[in-house]
């Protein structure tokens, strides 16, 4: 299931600038509270901000099924992109999440999110056995717009959607 197209994007413009939405999309453990699957995230390594190499675990819930990932930082480009790669333990390369910033209108941004699925085709039965999803690129387009939707709320200063 090695996508060389994105599964899964989305988009949303906020009224906040490029570089305090980089801020807060740089911040894994900040952006666990705002995603949709991952509940926690914390820096390994001795890292305690993005930059390219910097690595980070990411822990994650569907119902009563609880899973970590170790993510790695491809890119870190403050006010522009910030990007990681994912992988299951044993080093199994699961996926990697990219976040493009754009200006937009009055002082604001675009925040593009984007998906590639690169699990390899033997590890896809383990992958539904350990998350319970079947269509990962339909949850993952679902997660999107929910995390897009609450970074939206979070840098505009509204109360998060539930």
């Amino acid at each position: 299931m090695l996508f060389k197209d994105p599964a899964a994007t989305g988009r949303v413009a906020v009224s906040a600038s490029p570089e305090a939405a980089y801020r807060v999309i740089s911040d894994p453990p900040l952006m666990a509270g705002l995603a949709a699957e991952t509940v926690g995230a914390r820096w390994l390594d001795g890292a305690g901000h993005a930059e390219v190499g910097a690595r980070f675990r990411g822990y994650n819930r569907n119902g009563f099924r609880r899973w970590a990932t170790t993510c790695e930082v491809l890119e870190a480009d403050p006010g522009r992109r910030f990007s990681y790669f994912v992988r299951a333990p044993l080093r199994v390369p699961i996926s990697r999440w990219q976040y493009d910033i754009a200006p937009g209108e009055d002082g604001g941004c675009v925040i593009t999110e984007t998906n590639w699925i690169k699990v390899p085709l033997w590890f896809i039965p383990f992958a539904i056995l350990i998350t319970g999803i079947a269509n990962r690129p339909g949850a993952n387009q679902d997660h999107i717009a929910t995390t897009l939707e609450r970074l939206k709320a979070h840098l505009e200063g509204a109360p998060a959607p539930a």
